[in-house]
């Protein structure tokens, strides 16, 4: 009896259960992922590898294609944003930030909306992603726009029975001109507008906000050339109709306004460039009696959009 207890002493304290864990560690986790997605498998190496290469792929030449990603920097310019409907994908928030209205206005209407993400980032993150711009503790991440291809607004057009109508812009940098004349296209019944990939405006936050909305449901086309682009639409029966201070018919008088038509519109200080120019159908003028040398594009492009509305009409 001496014997057992002394083996009983060398024991330390009472014995404890595991309180479940050996029980739990028997049980399983769950079905086996695929190959695809353990990491450090052969197969999610090769899938890693073939989403950079995808990642890394130029969109193919001569299409649409997708624009850049931007961010909108600022409270107000990020306020105006939401309110006017720009596309976001994330709103990016200061730590610690201020919380006045702008701050609180942003973050209701990204709760509105929907679908935009809300990060917290401290102050030296938002600075490097803005290259040390003045940010005010907020950004906006607006996504790539995505660009149809100058066939699709003709196409577009014939598919509802009508005459296409489409803007082309050569030289147009502003995208606030931009935007505005895709306001005016979706005002007057037109299908799109065409610009292109190089040297000029492009879809940007900007022209979002000029559009007032309109952005949304009136495609945007970009072309590697936009006189090839033009050539294509007039082998296809469009007329095609260059805005020029010194063209030889006036707006009101042109019957072609009637039918398949694009307008081209050039910029406010060199006009049309002249491979452009000399591509066009007609060139067309707008008369001012007032004696102005010229329009800014946006309000060119109205006074054009009104006239052929009112021929098709």
């Amino acid at each position: 009896m001496a014997a057992n207890n002394r083996r009983m002493s060398g024991k330390k304290g009472a014995q404890v259960g595991s309180g479940g864990q050996r029980r739990r560690g028997l049980e399983g986790k769950g079905p086996t992922p695929p190959a695809e997605a353990r990491k450090g498998h052969k197969k999610n190496r090769i899938a890693n590898s073939k989403a950079k290469q995808v990642q890394r792929r130029p969109a193919p030449r001569g299409r649409g294609g997708k624009g850049t990603s931007e961010m909108v920097v600022g409270r107000n310019p990020v306020v105006e944003a939401l309110r006017e409907g720009v596309p976001a994908v994330t709103l990016y928030v200061q730590q610690f930030i201020d919380n006045d209205e702008r701050v609180r206005e942003a973050l209701q209407l990204v709760a509105e909306r929907g679908g935009i993400h809300l990060m917290e980032a401290p102050r030296p993150e938002l600075d490097r992603m803005t290259n040390g711009l003045n940010h005010q503790g907020m950004v906006l991440q607006v996504p790539p726009y995505e660009y149809a291809h100058a066939e699709d607004l003709a196409n577009a057009a014939y598919d509802k029975g009508e005459d296409p109508l489409i803007v082309a812009l050569d030289g147009v940098t502003d995208p606030r001109n931009l935007g505005a004349i895709v306001r005016s296209v979706a005002a007057f019944g037109g299908h799109g507008v065409l610009v292109p990939e190089r040297r000029a405006a492009g879809m940007t936050a900007g022209a979002w906000k000029t559009s007032a909305g309109t952005a949304a449901r009136t495609p945007v086309a970009r072309a590697t050339n936009l006189t090839r682009a033009l050539e294509a639409y007039k082998k296809a029966g469009l007329a095609i109709v260059g805005l020029a201070a010194d063209g030889d018919h006036e707006v009101g008088e042109l019957a072609a306004l009637q039918g398949p038509v694009v307008i081209v519109v050039g910029s406010e200080g060199k006009g049309l460039s002249r491979l452009v120019g000399e591509t066009c159908d007609f060139r067309v003028r707008i008369p001012m009696p007032g004696g102005a040398e010229s329009l800014n594009a946006g309000v060119a492009a109205g006074v054009v959009l009104y006239e052929a509305a009112r021929k098709r009409s």
